[in-house]
């Protein structure tokens, strides 16, 4: 098995992705998390021609975490109708400059999307999109949080730009004014949890990235692939 991939039958992959790498192929940039799952596909399979590989989710370039991916239509369009009836669960870890001071809570902003990134508007503003997560402090880090976010609404860097308007941005993430850089963010799709598309069973997937464990060790306790 490839050393991101960490669970593979005939309808669906789910893959870890660095972070600083694109779920699928934009433009002229070809490297992405799809192709190399792609690229493993057709070795493992000895596939001649193309496979059939399509992300039922998308994370932004510098997010590192799981991905869905669907390896066949019946598959591909099952998983798009769950996601739409939220029926696939997600759940997101962060460490964020500063420190919150209250242990749980809810971030609700108008977000309107410009020039690559997320404003925080007003309600009244023009073609602006609700945007609304929960999230609960798990430990603190020097002068920084260590959070556990769950998405309602899903928007257009909903995370990194509610996080920054609390004045509590991702570390590392300079487009929504970290003030530290670094080759990737702090931000990983850590839990996915679905019924199989096909076999109905009910899966969990678990992958916390290493800078998170070396915070809180103890993270390690709940990790796994699948149930």
């Amino acid at each position: 098995m490839h050393s991101n991939i960490i669970f593979l039958d005939n309808h669906i992959l789910v893959a870890v992705k660095e972070g600083n790498l694109l779920t699928q192929p934009a433009d002229n940039m070809k490297k992405s998390l799809q192709e190399n799952c792609k690229n493993f596909l057709k070795e493992k399979f000895q596939k001649k021609a193309g496979v059939f590989l399509h992300p039922v989710h998308r994370l932004d370039r510098p997010v590192s975490g799981l991905v869905l991916f669907a390896r066949t239509s019946k598959a591909l369009s099952r998983l798009q109708k769950m996601t739409r009836e939220k029926m696939v669960h997600k759940e997101y870890i962060a460490l964020v400059e500063g420190k919150i001071t209250k242990n749980a809570g809810v971030l609700h902003h108008y977000l309107l999307k410009k020039d690559f990134r997320s404003i925080v508007k007003k309600k009244t503003d023009d073609k602006v999109k609700e945007a609304v997560l929960n999230y609960e402090v798990i430990c603190f880090h020097d002068d920084a949080t260590l959070v556990k976010v769950i998405l309602q609404t899903g928007r257009y860097h909903q995370i990194r730009a509610q996080f920054s308007a609390t004045g509590h941005p991702i570390i590392g993430d300079r487009k929504y004014h970290s003030k530290k850089s670094y080759n990737t963010i702090f931000l990983h799709h850590y839990k996915l949890v679905l019924t199989h598309p096909v076999t109905k069973e009910k899966l969990k997937f678990i992958h916390f990235p290493a800078w998170a464990l070396a915070i809180q060790p103890h993270l390690s306790l709940t990790s796994g692939q699948m149930m």
